[in-house]
């Protein structure tokens, strides 16, 4: 069992260049590899979750080098929390695309595996420069992914994206060489022990080269300034792709939690919470730029986009706030937002596919072929993505606000959170009515019922949320531990370091 934590890389690793091989062999081989393989990730990372739900923290150095001067993978409850999410989304989005994604090119399927390679890796990696190697991986990926099908809305959106995430791998490789330049190692732990002992004449050059990877990880995350690419990029993907990046954005985030929260929390010394007088504000306006968005978005997948935009704001406000209380509803919220909006995705496909030419245009079209299940199924996800009771996007938001109530930051939060959620109500209201009972004269003799395959991956996903809402106190009390594991950067440190000082010794 000492490899398991191994296995979220090596699976999709192995599959992805199997399916490679496979290339040119049928498309019913390729998905029978592909699905298996994705069902398999689930009890891989089942057992990493209970082994971390223990709190002690897993830590497995490659080929025997310690750190720091090997490659370290470390599992802790946050990575195993994102490494799970990662396995159901990436196995409902595959199910989805293998009833129609899939037939648009033949490397479909390794590249959707190695997309979750780089995702599982960039969860578990202690490493900084690893973490580097992950984020081009995830970034290949993606750019193959999101060509897939073609097309000129594709092609327009594809180019924007390579353009600015290869700016931002220039960017990440300037920030990692001017730590190391700086501090001579890579190793998160080891970087963590040496920013808290940095010489004042050095400080500045560190904290520039963390603003540096800020603007990095606020580009995946896409956070205000950089967040423009987005809306394109993921309306104009196939759904099962657009599904599935619904959590690429959740890497920028935990990379800012995991890179920033223990190299510049509370134990940095004279860079004690440096970034976090930058994050707020940036959080802020984010969720503010992105509620916007979704008031004026035009297409049902553009008002989902937007809402991916809110969410990262959110969740980075809450982040800023530095607030242990704060932070185990931010994670909450983080997990209800992933799931929301990857399923939203997949409906606003199926909904295109039953308004003829006007697809998922908010104007008036042909009725659509089952308006009643439909109309129902777009009602929970609305319910559950405004905030409203009683589905996990009220608990999520309600435990945020309980916990901030009476701190400094409270009025602004509040403020901006429950503006958000009344703009995200009016817009969804305005979109289902739109949707459903703005009809024009076409007939819809030609659209077909929604395969069921298609539709019963979308309401798996939007069944999280009821779930997340019968099982809210046993997930809150998770995402409590987690926050508390992840405040306490000094047992993060112990549990890497002390591999190093026994091989000295």
């Amino acid at each position: 069992m000492q490899h398991w934590i191994t296995l979220p890389i090596m699976l999709p690793l192995c599959t992805g260049v199997a399916l490679i091989f496979m290339a040119r062999a049928h498309l019913d081989a390729k998905r029978a590899v592909s699905l298996i393989s994705a069902l398999l990730s689930i009890p891989v990372t089942a057992v990493l979750l209970i082994q971390a739900g223990a709190g002690e923290y897993q830590v497995y150095a490659v080929g025997n080098w310690q750190p720091p001067y090997g490659i370290a993978l470390v599992l802790d409850r946050f990575a195993a929390m994102m490494l799970m999410m990662t396995s159901i989304l990436g196995l409902l989005a595959l199910l989805y695309g293998i009833r129609s994604d899939d037939k648009g090119g033949r490397n479909y399927h390794a590249l959707f595996h190695f997309q979750l390679m780089g995702l599982q890796g960039a969860f578990l990696t202690g490493d900084l420069f690893n973490l580097f190697v992950f984020f081009e991986i995830t970034l290949i990926s993606s750019y193959g992914l999101l060509m897939h099908g073609a097309g000129p809305e594709r092609t327009r959106a594809s180019l924007h994206y390579v353009i600015l995430n290869l700016a931002g791998s220039a960017l990440f490789l300037i920030g990692v060489g001017t730590l190391y330049g700086v501090l001579g190692t890579l190793n998160l732990a080891d970087l963590a022990i040496r920013i808290s002992e940095v010489a004042p004449e050095d400080a500045p050059l560190v904290l520039a080269a963390g603003l540096i990877l800020l603007v990095v990880f606020g580009l995946k995350a896409a956070m205000l300034p950089l967040y423009f690419w987005l809306p394109n990029a993921y309306s104009s993907a196939s759904p099962s792709v657009a599904s599935l990046f619904a959590i690429m954005t959740k890497l920028g985030i935990y990379s800012i939690l995991r890179v920033h929260g223990l190299l510049f929390g509370p134990e940095a010394g004279v860079l004690e919470n440096a970034i976090s007088t930058w994050l707020w504000p940036i959080a802020l306006l984010t969720m503010i730029f992105g509620a916007i968005g979704v008031l004026g978005a035009r297409t049902l997948k553009r008002v989902v986009s937007y809402l991916v935009i809110v969410s990262v704001g959110t969740v980075l406000a809450i982040v800023a706030t530095d607030d242990l209380a704060t932070w185990s509803g931010g994670l909450y919220y983080l997990i209800h937002s992933t799931f929301i909006t990857a399923a939203l995705f997949l409906l606003a496909d199926i909904i295109s596919n039953q308004r003829g030419q006007a697809k998922d245009y908010l104007k008036p079209a042909q009725p659509l072929r089952q308006p009643r299940l439909l109309g129902s199924i777009f009602f929970i996800a609305a319910v559950s993505v405004a905030g409203l009771p009683p589905l996990s996007g009220f608990i999520s938001k309600a435990s945020i606000l309980q916990a901030s109530a009476g701190s400094s930051f409270a009025p602004a939060l509040w403020l901006i959170l429950l503006a958000a959620g009344l703009i995200t109500l009016v817009s969804m209201s305005r979109a289902g009515s739109t949707i459903f009972w703005s009809h024009s004269d076409d007939s819809n003799e030609g659209t077909r019922r929604a395969d069921k395959t298609k539709l019963g991956v979308a309401l798996l996903l939007l069944l999280v949320s009821p779930l997340m809402t019968v099982y809210g106190e046993a997930l809150l009390s998770y995402c409590q531990a987690t926050a508390e594991q992840l405040r306490d950067t000094s047992g993060y440190i112990d549990a890497v370091m002390p591999i190093r000082l026994s091989e000295e010794l």
